[in-house]
């Protein structure tokens, strides 16, 4: 006997991603059933790396526009985020992390580490995110990155020292969660 009963979904949009509301019935602790109703945004996996340089003590981050944080009070809606993307179809989340960091950085990384994958927002999100780390050097930088302009990216990309990151965070200059957890693992690892 299931626990979950899915009784109605409907498709409110899917222009970028996929939006429904589910109608659900819940069995609770006492025994009886509770319908519920939620939207759920379909958007897929990503991947997210941290580049890392142990001789410079040096992580690569991106700094870009984005709209959801503007919305909610970023006056300039510009965030300083882990190099990040969308698992394309039939991908592993490992080669999406390597060509994101190739788009995105100019960096074209090897030996790539997974440390850990996190549901971001599992109260309306099915997104599964795949957390990476990576050691880069300055041979590695094949292009300039800053995204794919068919997608619509304009990315600057940053080197930073890893105890300067750290203070970002302190400060609020760092705001986005999944580099706030890749920085605190490296930092938890003493990898740096």
């Amino acid at each position: 006997m299931s626990d979950i009963k899915i009784t109605k979904t409907e498709i409110l949009s899917k222009e970028w991603s996929l939006l429904k509301r589910v109608t659900f019935e819940y069995l609770q602790k006492d025994g009886s059933w509770q319908t519920q109703k939620r939207e759920i945004y379909e958007r897929g996996n990503a991947s997210v790396i941290l580049l890392y340089n142990k001789k410079q003590n040096t992580i690569i981050l991106t700094k870009q526009f984005r709209l959801a944080s503007f919305l909610n009070g970023n006056k300039t809606g510009m965030l300083i985020e882990a190099c990040a993307g969308m698992i394309d179809e039939n991908e592993s989340p490992e080669n999406a992390t390597i060509r994101e960091a190739k788009e995105e950085t100019g960096y074209k990384v090897r030996n790539t580490t997974k440390v850990f994958e996190s549901y971001m927002s599992p109260g309306s999100l099915t997104e599964i995110l795949y957390f990476f780390i990576a050691e880069y050097s300055h041979d590695l930088k094949i292009d300039e990155g800053g995204g794919i302009a068919h997608e619509q990216e304009n990315i600057e990309v940053i080197e930073i020292d890893f105890n300067d990151a750290l203070k970002m965070i302190d400060t609020g200059e760092i705001k986005d969660a999944k580099t706030i957890m890749l920085l605190q693992y490296v930092r938890l690892k003493n990898i740096l």
